[in-house]
């Protein structure tokens, strides 16, 4: 048993010193090259939408680890099966390794605009690892004295230094070119007016009025943080056009700028989730682009492309409804975060993020729904998803514990083109909706503070909101799920008062 044990761990050794150099060599070149992401960005992309919103639901923002976690945990328990197997050849065990890293390899092939020079980390995966195999292999059959075992100590010890170095190597590199890239944005020709001071420090527990870049949400598809450079960046406006439009950043910095507040929401927010945020943007006006290359007659859709060839589709008449449609270099006063979409992104007040909000866009093309589907359009997710009015309660908290009398319970609401928040109502146990007071109006695409003072008798509560918008619409109670234009349903808890 001891043996076998012995024979896995070489498995495992010369896999993690693979693993590692090729992990050091993407985060000098392209992070998603590394072979456990690739492997990881295959599955995301080949399980069906059920099971990612149910590993959001269950995850959330620790689903992509749980994602990595697993690929991880697969690849090591083959690395063991595969020492097992060279404890009787050698050679199966290692072919079993080149199977492995060729799994990876072809999952990096398979992205849209791959090029044969993204195999380079799986390439040098598979040459460390056969050949660490090889070498404990090697020494493991020349143990019969004394020496042979200090030899194969240090044939541990050189593949395990391998592994350690490549991997934390590949760490730091990745963090230290994460560094925000120094770009000087000039001041916006159509500036938003000042934020109003919000309800932060009146409502204890309560939202934020404005998102920090830090803690704003981030839902997508990648499992790395693109790092990219604004002097490279180009984008390139084609299809149905009078004329294709190239331009670089500083084109970009060039014209117009307008800066708005506007409140972000994923279409997998479920009802009180926490994929939303509220930001102000900084960017060029969709339409200003788009004048530029002069829109044709047939398109329907905007199919926007990141660098890596992830395609959305935005319908085009509500781009260019007269919304503050953006092309954002800007977030809060400064550059894009680069897991945010540096160097540039697109920001469409009103329609969740699956067919508003592409992140590291290159490219725009006008085309029609019939002759191009997107990401998620292939996945059957809706070509139309005006975000839902919705109201959240932040405070008090679900199953919470609290002393009787004066309780305030208070929350976001948001309604983005739906003229805004007019009301929020609360209801305690069912009973008649009464209006909160609202906190100060950040605009009709800005979410807003809301607070309840309830005088609260002791026993156990349900605590119920809804929105009521600008536009006269009551939020409704109908319950729906996520998929597949956005949940729906009031937002209740239980709490204890005592």
């Amino acid at each position: 048993m001891r043996t076998r044990l012995l024979w896995a761990a070489y498995g495992l050794l010369a896999t993690l010193a693979g693993i590692g150099l090729a992990h050091l060599l993407a985060s000098v070149t392209d992070p998603a090259n590394s072979p456990v992401l690739a492997v990881g960005s295959a599955v995301i992309d080949l399980t069906p939408t059920p099971a990612k919103e149910w590993a959001i639901r269950h995850f959330g923002s620790n689903d992509k680890r749980v994602l990595v976690g697993s690929v991880m945990a697969g690849v090591l328990i083959l690395a063991g099966v595969a020492g097992l197997i060279a404890r009787r050849r050698t050679r199966y065990g290692a072919a079993l390794l080149v199977v492995l890293v060729g799994i990876a390899g072809v999952a990096v092939m398979t992205r849209p605009e791959a090029s044969l020079t993204d195999l380079f980390p799986s390439l040098l995966a598979a040459v460390v690892a056969v050949l660490a195999l090889v070498l404990l292999a090697r020494e493991q059959s020349g143990v019969t004295e004394a020496g042979g075992r200090r030899g194969v100590l240090l044939a541990i010890g050189a593949v395990a230094a391998v592994a350690a170095v490549g991997g934390i190597a590949g760490q730091v590199v990745s963090k230290l070119r994460l560094r925000p890239e120094d770009v000087n944005l000039p001041k916006a020709a159509d500036a938003a007016r000042a934020l109003p001071t919000g309800l932060d420090k009146q409502v204890p527990g309560i939202t934020p009025f404005r998102t920090d870049n830090s803690d704003f949400y981030r839902v997508d598809t990648r499992l790395d943080t693109p790092i990219l450079s604004a002097g490279d960046w180009t984008l390139t406006i084609d299809g149905d056009v009078e004329k294709e439009v190239v331009l670089t950043f500083d084109d970009l910095l060039a014209m117009p700028l307008i800066e708005r507040d506007i409140t972000l929401t994923c279409v997998s927010n479920s009802v009180g989730g926490p994929y939303i945020g509220a930001a102000r943007w900084l960017g060029v006006r969709l339409t200003d682009l788009l004048d530029k290359a002069g829109v044709g007659d047939r398109a329907d859709q905007i199919l926007s492309t990141d660098f890596d060839g992830m395609t959305i589709s935005t319908p085009l008449d509500l781009a260019t409804d007269g919304r503050d449609a953006m092309v954002c270099v800007g977030m809060n006063g400064e550059p894009l975060p680069r897991e945010h979409g540096f160097p540039v992104r697109m920001v469409i007040p009103g329609l969740y993020g699956f067919i508003s909000a592409t992140k590291w866009v290159t490219r725009l093309t006008l085309t029609t729904y019939a002759d191009r589907e997107a990401y998620w359009t292939k996945r059957d997710w809706a070509t139309d998803a005006p975000i839902k009015p919705s109201a959240r309660i932040d405070t008090p908290k679900a199953l919470a514990q609290l002393d009787a009398g004066d309780i305030v319970v208070g929350g976001v609401a948001w309604a983005q083109e739906r003229g805004g928040i007019a009301k929020v109502q609360v209801s305690i146990d069912g009973g008649a909706w009464q209006d909160a007071n609202l906190g100060p109006d950040g605009g009709n695409d800005y979410w807003r503070q809301w607070f309840y003072r309830w005088s609260a008798d002791a026993g156990s509560h349900r605590v119920s909101a809804r929105a009521v918008t600008g536009d006269g619409e009551v939020q409704t109670a109908d319950r729906a799920e996520p998929f597949p234009n956005g949940a729906s349903g009031l937002h209740e808890l239980i709490v204890t008062v005592s």
